[in-house]
């Protein structure tokens, strides 16, 4: 077991941003490409965000849903929530009508805040119409009756548009003229660091997700071991995130800048081209997921951009292809790169790389815990601790555990044993210098012939190939068989390769029981937040394959 010392900070997450503006109320904290906000801005509009909450008889407690993409109303009502000691509830800006219903029910949401802001074919208040469909008839707007979701009072827009059933941002700003500095600070002075934060539903790999309950102290507590120190961050230090503010992964180093007083450099939509320009501003950078990285270095602009002002990146190398990895390596040869692991359990990370760790390591691993986390692995048939080099299901504990999943005992009961340890259902290996290694999901394992199979050892060999951006490997159903694997493939552009070609070249690589039996080109993936959706790729070939047998 590899346990690091005690570490933990009450803390609430008003307080981090509190403590921050009255140190350094001209200094930027929150900057788009469009528009940014000093300490001190942020502060009086989060604080606006809190007294509308009050207005509308939001109570600590409460539940605060936040559907937008990453925006500075996004942040500033997630403090808003905060400061009165209601938990936000962070929604996926991609959700379906269906899934919109389900989380804002399963929540238990009073109030939900969103946008009519349109880009990018995002049009939340048609989504929100179509995930209730008794909204437009209400007349009430601050004491909703919705059939799918009978705790939901309000939902307040922001924008210059008026919409059946929902409060307008300038009517709501109204609102919150009824109270008083008084009244909020003392809602503030009552919201304590055990108090509910965020509830962060799991991003949508699997179906029907669940909500993570996430403390003020264990979200403020993960980011300062994160910032503080591991990346041993500074005030003035600027950190840039293309990740959603919906996602643990842009939650964590938000926080995480505001503790030491940095900015958070973000962008509404990922776009490469102004990722890249948002870069040559930042010390740091937390790309992390190989989809984003492909795109920034497959860009025309990637080779002229000025990258040597980043001192630290999460580039989580040790999970790339090669040729991706090298790319990186070769344009930021000054830059310390870090590999991560981590969940929305957890509050974001649970290990990442030391700066001064060799670079081995820290190119081809994903780092110790942090301060305050312990990590076991364990066998997924005998339950026993496994030695180093092997592997086994993922345990952790720490500070920045989630205190359960919302309104489902059983989930918890399952997920984290009486010893307060949560089993992940991640696998994972321990080397000799106590840096974890991920191998993928218990439930990404392929069980052909009886033979279990790792989807990430496939794709591993299948990246290696040069003409190869990137493969995902699933389990199709296979009548000898039970399940072989399916390989899916996006090729580098320019380049096309045929079944026979995949199959050749993982001859003498791989058993022949472990060579994709089924391979299918791809110009796109499925994606959730960040991640690629590999269940919708398992449920194509099975639908595919289903259909073939008929045919047949």
């Amino acid at each position: 077991m590899n346990k690091m010392g005690k570490f933990e900070d009450n803390l609430t997450l008003g307080q981090v941003l509190i403590s921050a503006a009255s140190r350094i109320p001209s200094d930027d904290a929150l900057v788009f490409p469009d528009v940014k906000l000093s300490y001190g801005e942020l502060l009086s509009r989060s604080r606006s965000w809190a007294k509308v909450f009050t207005a509308l008889g939001v109570k600590k407690g409460d539940n605060i849903g936040i559907l937008m993409t990453s925006q500075p109303e996004f942040v500033e009502a997630l403090f808003g929530a905060a400061m009165i000691g209601a938990a936000s509830v962070p929604i996926n800006a991609r959700y379906a009508p269906a899934e919109l219903s389900y989380l804002v029910e399963n929540a238990d949401l009073v109030s939900l805040i969103t946008t009519d802001k349109v880009a990018d074919s995002v049009d939340f208040i048609k989504r929100l119409n179509a995930a209730f469909p008794d909204l437009k008839s209400q007349e009430n707007t601050q004491g909703l009756c919705l059939k799918k979701a009978p705790k939901l009072r309000s939902i307040i827009v922001t924008g210059s548009g008026s919409h059946k059933g929902t409060i307008a941002e300038s009517n709501a700003n109204l609102l919150a003229k009824n109270i008083t500095d008084n009244d909020l600070d003392k809602k503030i002075s009552d919201v304590a660091p055990e108090d509910l934060a965020l509830i962060l539903y799991t991003s949508g790999t699997t179906s029907n997700p669940k909500g993570c309950m996430i403390k003020h102290k264990a979200m403020v507590s993960n980011s300062r071991a994160l910032g503080r120190h591991r990346y041993e961050m500074v005030e003035g230090d600027r950190f840039w995130s293309p990740l959603p503010i919906f996602h643990i992964a842009g939650i964590l180093p938000l926080v995480g800048a505001f503790d030491v007083g940095g900015a958070y450099l973000t962008i509404r939509h990922f776009e490469p081209s102004q990722a890249l320009k948002m870069l040559e501003t930042a010390t740091l950078a937390y790309p992390c997921f190989i989809t984003i990285l492909q795109d920034l270095i497959n860009h025309p602009d990637f080779t002229t951009t000025d990258l040597t002002n980043i001192r630290i990146m999460n580039s989580n190398l040790g999970m790339l292809p090669e040729k991706i990895k090298k790319t990186i390596l070769d344009a930021m040869p000054n830059t310390i790169h870090v590999g991560t692991y981590g969940l929305s359990e957890a509050s974001g990370t649970v290990t990442t790389s030391r700066v001064n760790d060799p670079l081995e390591l820290r190119t081809t691993k994903l780092g110790v815990p942090l301060p305050g986390w312990e990590l076991k692995l364990l066998d997924l048939e005998t339950g026993k601790e496994v030695n180093t080099g092997q592997h086994g299901d993922i345990c952790i504990r720490g500070p920045g555990l989630l205190s359960g999943y919302y309104k489902d005992p059983e989930k918890t009961a399952s997920s984290i044993d009486k010893d307060g340890w949560l089993h992940t259902g991640d696998i994972g290996s321990l080397d000799k210098h106590g840096q974890l290694m991920f191998h993928g999901r218990s439930k990404d394992m392929l069980k052909v012939g009886g033979e279990n199979v790792a989807a990430a050892e496939i794709e591993a060999i299948l990246n290696s190939h040069p003409a190869i951006e990137l493969s995902q490997v699933v389990g199709a159903p296979d009548i000898r068989y039970v399940e072989v694997a399916a390989a899916f493939i996006k090729c580098v552009n320019g380049k096309n390769l045929l079944p026979e070609d995949i199959i050749k070249y993982c001859q003498g690589k791989l058993a022949r029981f472990k060579i994709p039996r089924h391979i299918r080109f791809v110009d796109d993936w499925p994606m959730s937040t960040s991640k690629i959706q590999k269940f919708k790729l398992k449920e194509k070939i099975s639908i595919e394959l289903k259909t073939d047998n008929k045919g047949e």
